[in-house]
């Protein structure tokens, strides 16, 4: 892979900075990526060669790429990073893929900030990261050099919607983002970026792209800001390897700018009492990846279903109207949810028995089965290639027949 031509242009009301990215082992075309943003923000935005490195590494290791080749220099520690983010996300997944070989200069001086220190946080309104946002507000002074001062929210990134960005900046999220950012007194920077187009497999970016992709925007904005956050995710007792993990985030960091993983030690239960508890917070909630311009939550999808269904145990689910509906029954739970984190679930399932809701206890219990069964045949379809290259399997399949 080649990354050349990067270049800063306008678009409309956009200011934008891009680079065109060559595939030379995989038989895929010339593509444009880009990261773009308003007015208001554009002398922050940068055309950094660390933005589109960051971006594009662990879509060329995944397609089998030999090299990243980039004519500008690269910061060392970034440069280091990425290998030691490659070699753990090879790592985890007993991946075959080879390492991919950073070409490009690396950079001698250390450039001298001009500006003071300033923290950042990816800003997408939902529980991690309103629940990082009210931490930060709780634990540090406005005047503390870890206070939150921009949120930075990225357009382009979700699977279910178009890619107008005029369209997404005047959509209902913005408009209620800008409400929290308000109340919180933080700067709410959107941002725009096509970064998916290096692949948009959602399993992808869950286990290997996230937070290279969430910190390639992050280091577009290097100029303005030191040091930004990508809430986590999973709490320190339940963690796995992920696509954004305390041991890999931080790796796609350089000298000028940190990659921060959020607080682990919180539960999704306590993030969501942590959001609860925040009035403007609550209205303007948004976790849904199916949401449109206007509406911010479909609730039917398994987010929306677990958010509720945490909110109906904490006994603020009808003090919002951010949902479509101001209850969770067992038959809308069985249609739309599933188990990513079946722990998760088994303490909403305590607290709901104790609030006498036996209708959603009994359907947590059969999503959890569900899952359990699930999760087994997956095992024994994984031991049966290992160990006998899926003869068992499907002689089991054609015994059935």
């Amino acid at each position: 892979m080649r990354i050349e031509n990067l270049r800063t242009e306008k678009n409309g009301n956009l200011a934008k900075v891009a680079a065109t990215v060559v595939w030379e082992d995989c038989d895929r075309g010339e593509q444009e990526i880009y990261f773009a943003t308003t007015q208001d923000f554009a002398e922050d935005l940068s055309c950094n060669p660390h933005a589109f490195l960051v971006a594009c590494i662990m879509p060329a290791m995944h397609y089998g790429e030999q090299r990243v080749a980039l004519d500008a220099e690269i910061c060392p520690e970034l440069r280091d990073g990425l290998n030691t983010a490659m070699n753990l996300i090879s790592h985890w997944y007993e991946k075959k893929d080879n390492i991919v070989q950073i070409e490009s200069k690396t950079r001698a001086n250390f450039p001298v900030a001009s500006n003071p220190k300033r923290a950042g946080f990816f800003f997408s309104g939902g529980i991690d990261s309103l629940a990082e946002l009210r931490a930060n507000r709780l634990d540090f002074s406005l005047e503390h050099p870890r206070s939150f001062q921009d949120g930075l929210l990225i357009l382009g990134l979700n699977f279910y919607q178009d890619e107008n960005p005029q369209k997404q900046l005047e959509g209902i999220q913005v408009k209620s983002l800008t409400k929290i950012a308000e109340d919180a007194r933080i700067n709410f920077i959107p941002i725009y970026t096509n970064i998916l187009k290096l692949e948009n497999d959602i399993k992808f970016w869950g286990f290997e792209f996230q937070a290279a992709a969430l910190a390639s925007v992050a280091h577009s904005f290097s100029q303005r800001l030191s040091e930004v956050t990508i809430a986590s995710s999973k709490e320190l007792f339940h963690l796995e390897p992920y696509g954004s993990h305390p041991l890999l985030d931080p790796n796609y960091s350089s000298s000028e700018l940190r990659i921060r993983h959020g607080n682990i030690l919180l539960s999704r239960l306590a993030k969501t009492k942590l959001v609860a508890g925040w009035d403007v917070a609550l209205e303007n909630l948004k976790v849904c990846t199916r949401n449109t311009y206007d509406k911010l939550n479909c609730g039917r999808c398994e987010k929306c279903l677990r958010t509720m269904t945490a909110l109906l145990a904490l006994g603020v689910l009808d003090k919002t109207r951010i949902f479509p509906q101001t209850d969770v029954s067992e038959e809308l739970l069985l249609q739309g949810a599933y188990i990513p984190d079946a722990y998760n679930y088994q303490i909403l399932a305590d607290i709901l028995e104790k609030k006498g809701r036996h209708d959603l206890v009994r359907g947590i219990n059969r999503i959890i089965n569900r899952y359990h069964e699930r999760d087994l045949k997956g095992i024994f379809k994984r031991v049966d290639r290992l160990l006998f290259k899926g003869n068992l399997f499907g002689l089991y399949k054609n015994r059935k027949v």
